[in-house]
């Protein structure tokens, strides 16, 4: 297994994460469950500086939502969070499910209280912007489920024997042909940086520039499978690697990872789109 970047050791930032750590259920409304981590943890360790090379959202979706309403009667909703990608911490997951769970027996008179609520204790956790859509049980029939865009290149027949996460998959990996090209993968798989439990995910990947050999960036992609970062590093690790080793002139690099904990997670960064609704894919 590959063990977590040096600019993670002994972070004191991880350190005190309820993630990986026996935790008690309380019936009684906490803001104070959420817990950030720091991005320049991540991109520190890319060398990204302050002119960020990207921008984006992180975009989640919460499958367990509930509060008591002002009669004590219980309400289920979904709801749709996005993160600026300028935000100073993002949310640990786990903390995150935590403090939607303390929802459950709080009474609130409406869903506009509900949804203020989570944009204020949120956008304060994450210290950046913060929006948030509920959509309520009468509009669950509305959602709906789409396809990743691109070719997929998963059905490339190669042999695989190693799986250490290795960046050197794109060097000299592009041609002199100058294309506009659009892939995904849904063989994209990480593991939790601190629980070592697996991240499952199909990552789109739109670029102009020169053209990427195929069987060299799956070998990339897989080379994720024994490796330890959060969603939202990995998407930002992905897109710097093919940025300075396969010298796109215009990139994206969105992920859409199953969820856990009644939460999925979908990282977006690109230098030239912005970011798409959200609109959950099969495996979500």
């Amino acid at each position: 297994m590959t063990e977590p970047s040096s600019q993670y050791d002994n972070a004191p930032e991880l350190q005190s994460l309820s993630l990986g750590k026996e935790t008690q259920y309380d019936n009684s409304f906490d803001a104070k469950l959420l817990q950030g981590v720091p991005r320049s943890l991540n991109r520190n360790g890319l060398a990204l500086g302050d002119n960020l090379p990207f921008s984006g959202v992180d975009i989640w979706t919460g499958y367990e939502l509930s509060w008591l309403n002002s009669k004590g009667k219980p309400v289920v909703a979904m709801a749709s969070f996005t993160f600026s990608f300028d935000s100073v911490n993002l949310v640990e997951s786990k903390s995150f499910k935590l403090y939607l769970n303390s929802f459950n027996q709080q009474r609130f008179s409406d869903e506009n209280h509900v949804l203020q609520q989570l944009e204020k204790d949120l956008a304060q956790c994450a210290q950046g912007a913060v929006s948030v859509e509920l959509i309520l049980a009468k509009d669950f029939s509305s959602q709906q489920i789409v396809a990743p865009r691109g070719d997929c290149i998963d059905e490339l027949d190669i042999e695989i024997n190693d799986f250490e996460f290795s960046r050197d998959h794109l060097k000299d990996a592009t041609s002199d042909e100058h294309v506009s090209q659009m892939i995904h993968s849904n063989l994209l798989k990480s593991n939790c940086l601190i629980t070592n439990q697996p991240d499952w995910g199909t990552v789109e990947i739109n670029y102009v520039g020169p053209k990427i050999d195929h069987e060299s960036l799956l070998r990339y992609l897989i080379s994720f499978r024994q490796h330890n970062e959060f969603h939202e590093q990995c998407v930002e690790r992905i897109f710097s690697d093919l940025m300075a080793l396969c010298h796109c002139e215009k990139l994206t690099v969105y992920a859409r990872y199953t969820r856990r904990g009644g939460l999925d997670i979908n990282p977006f960064r690109s230098n030239f789109e912005s970011a798409p609704a959200n609109i959950r894919q099969a495996r979500q």
